[in-house]
């Protein structure tokens, strides 16, 4: 049986389709809703136009598989949850495309997104701290490939923190400073976490993670990671080569990067700032990336539900 999962990020919407085991296709396009919308709890009307244009495209590839529009699960995160106009932009899209949208709260997200990176392999018996940094919000679990221990949601993803701090190209030291300030207001109950826990691996998933890796294998090897590899270890002077690189450029100095991608250029920055922090103030000196997610933990457990593991 073939299943779709629909990823609605605040800056990047996905595909997945599944089937006999199988991944039949997989594809993500940017869209960008909470672009000048994101900060004031709103999905703008050129927001919303954009967002239809990759779901017509969507719903164009679910009618290629034979799935129905309504039968793909369609997942909304930050933007659409804290949205003001939630209810008008979904109703606007089933309306256009089919595709019927669920809204999910941050407990729900950072749940799948645990799934997804024990499905990659990233976790072992060590304690982790994973992240995922969204454009809208960023999810904090603390576990091992046992079970979760902690986990919370925090909206202050990639671009709320863009259009808070990011002022000049390359950011400057100053915002760089304002912007860990607010990451010490913002994560207290994770840093009161932290001291329980003692994480002492940093296990990212997809997103920006995903880019530092290409920019790893590109500057190692002159070449892309594997395609079927699921998890990598980022050596920590690795990431300090990154982080130095993209602070230090502008939009189009950055895209010179090998292993840089358009869809990551300018968000990756405040990534790499939220990174920074969290190595520094937690002592944490490991880094693994899981290239699998939010999408590929709800496949993981839609598909465990079918099979009565659930």
């Amino acid at each position: 049986m073939k299943q779709a999962v629909i990823d609605l990020g605040t800056n990047t919407f996905h595909l997945m389709i599944t089937g006999e085991g199988q991944t039949l296709f997989r594809e993500s396009r940017p869209a960008k809703i909470g672009k000048l919308g994101i900060n004031q709890g709103v999905i703008t009307t050129e927001a919303t136009e954009r967002a239809l244009t990759v779901l017509r495209y969507f719903r164009s590839v679910l009618d290629q598989h034979g799935i129905a529009a309504e039968q793909a699960v369609a997942i909304g995160t930050s933007a659409i949850r804290n949205a003001g106009n939630q209810t008008d932009f979904i109703e606007r899209v089933r309306q256009e495309t089919g595709i019927v949208i669920r809204s999910i709260s941050g407990e729900e997200e950072a749940g799948y997104i645990y799934a997804g990176v024990r499905a990659a392999g990233a976790l072992d018996d060590q304690m982790a701290l994973v992240v995922d940094i969204g454009g809208g919000s960023v999810e904090c679990i603390l576990g091992t490939r046992q079970r979760i221990y902690w986990k919370q949601s925090f909206e202050i993803g990639g671009q709320r923190l863009l259009e808070r701090f990011m002022d000049t190209d390359p950011i400057s030291p100053t915002a760089i400073r304002r912007m860990n300030r607010f990451f010490q207001e913002q994560l207290l109950t994770l840093t009161n976490a932290i001291h329980q826990y003692a994480p002492t691996v940093l296990v990212g998933s997809s997103g920006s993670f995903d880019t530092l890796i290409d920019m790893q294998y590109m500057h190692e090897l002159g070449q892309w990671p594997e395609a079927g590899q699921t998890a990598f270890l980022l050596p920590i002077s690795e990431f300090y080569r990154s982080y130095e690189l993209l602070l230090t450029r502008n939009h189009a100095g950055r895209m010179q990067l090998p292993g840089m991608i358009e869809l990551r250029v300018d968000m990756i920055v405040v990534g790499v700032c939220l990174i920074d922090y969290l190595l520094k103030t937690y002592g944490i000196r490991q880094i693994r990336v899981s290239t699998y997610s939010l999408k590929e933990g709800l496949l993981a457990e839609l598909s465990a539900l079918q099979n009565g593991k659930i």
